[in-house]
């Protein structure tokens, strides 16, 4: 085999050999900075880098099934194996302490280059958290900003949507192998990403949906942004270990607070406490990359925060809301009564509308409507 999936072939074998941990990984690579070379290296001295039996009987079989099966999988239209020393490997994810040996790409690997930022958050959101998801991943997109996500429930799901609907690019880190979809609700929207994006993940072929795969998964989203975004959050919620793994990495980490009480706001307050940026608007966010992605911005959207761009109907929540509100003081308790709404998502949907400059706060916790 010659060309980039010859190149692929020794990587695979580094990638998929039973018994080969991260130390003789990087064993093997100092002995063979080509992995190729490894393939054909005799027994005696595979040994006495510390390989076991099945690790060796692996390396010595270049034709091994599984080695072709995934040579295969790349032959497709559409997937690729972009390896660590591919020149379309992305190079922040390079400078993380754990890069993935390779990535399976279904869709555009040029992609994985581009400036990203992360966007995650609750995989039960409230309806502010999913209309925020949306419109932070579209205006963002349209700024020129890949829009990098988990393609789980709630949030990762309205972050891919908003983007692709902005007619941005998105793409998707999974945490199964790349013939798997999960969630299977997301099928679609996988599809979808694919052909506009990229599906990305480091598992092999058949990988399940193991919940240990979705913590390691989260440093790849990490380390290929730029920044990462937390929308809403619990202090439970995996969108905190990419927060964390971003902050480690020396990234920008952004979140958006939320009403005091919400359970989903708690995660966010927590980034904030500990030094992420507290940010209201798009411009907020944009303000913080300018210095790392100021080419990217060159040309996009003129658009700044504030601006009625009428992409979208209000949600007839929020007109239900603004109605109830009329234009006299009222507090959280009457909008209740007024709309039959739960107390959770009137104080959620009034923080979007206080951001959008619909609504204002006034003191003793009422608010008034301005717009």
């Amino acid at each position: 085999m010659a060309g980039a999936e010859g190149a692929a072939t020794g990587w695979l074998a580094l990638h998929l050999a039973p018994g080969l941990g991260a130390v003789q990984r990087r064993a093997l690579l100092e002995a063979f900075p080509d992995p190729r070379e490894a393939l054909h290296a005799s027994p005696a001295l595979l040994r006495k880098l510390g390989l076991r039996p099945e690790t060796i009987g692996f390396l010595g079989d270049p034709d091994h099934p599984l080695l072709v099966r995934h040579l295969e999988w790349s032959r497709q239209p559409g997937c690729s194996i972009v390896t660590l020393v591919d020149p379309r490997y992305p190079p922040l994810l390079r400078e993380i302490e754990d890069p993935p040996p390779l990535l399976f790409v279904r869709g555009d690997p040029a992609l994985l280059a581009r400036p990203q930022l992360a966007i995650v958050g609750s995989r039960r959101p409230t309806p502010a958290g999913r209309e925020l998801a949306r419109e932070f991943a579209a205006r963002l997109a349209r700024f020129g900003l890949v829009i990098t996500s988990g393609l789980a429930h709630g949030i990762d799901g309205c972050a891919h949507e908003g983007a692709l609907e902005a007619g941005g690019k998105t793409i998707a880190v999974t945490g199964t192998g790349p013939d798997r979809i999960y969630p299977a609700a997301n099928e679609a929207l996988a599809r979808r990403i694919a052909g506009e994006g990229a599906l990305v993940t480091e598992y092999p072929l058949g990988t399940p949906p193991l919940p240990g795969n979705f913590p390691r998964r989260n440093r790849i989203i990490a380390g290929l942004s730029v920044g990462t975004l937390v929308v809403e959050a619990d202090l439970r919620s995996g969108s905190l270990i990419s927060a964390r793994l971003a902050m480690e990495s020396g990234r920008e980490v952004f979140a958006i607070p939320g009403p005091v009480r919400s359970p989903v706001s708690r995660g966010c307050h927590a980034l904030i406490r500990q030094g992420a940026t507290l940010v209201t608007c798009v411009d907020e966010v944009l303000e913080e990359l300018g210095p790392l992605i100021g080419s990217v911005l060159d040309g996009a959207e003129p658009a700044r925060e504030g601006t009625d761009t009428g992409d979208e109907a209000p949600d007839p929540e929020y007109r239900q809301l603004l109605e109830a509100m009329a234009h006299e003081p009222v507090s959280v308790d009457e909008l209740v009564q007024r709309t039959g709404l739960t107390p959770q998502g009137v104080s959620s949907m009034l923080l979007l509308l206080e951001l959008k400059g619909q609504v204002s706060v006034l003191p003793g916790g009422r608010y008034q409507r301005i717009a």
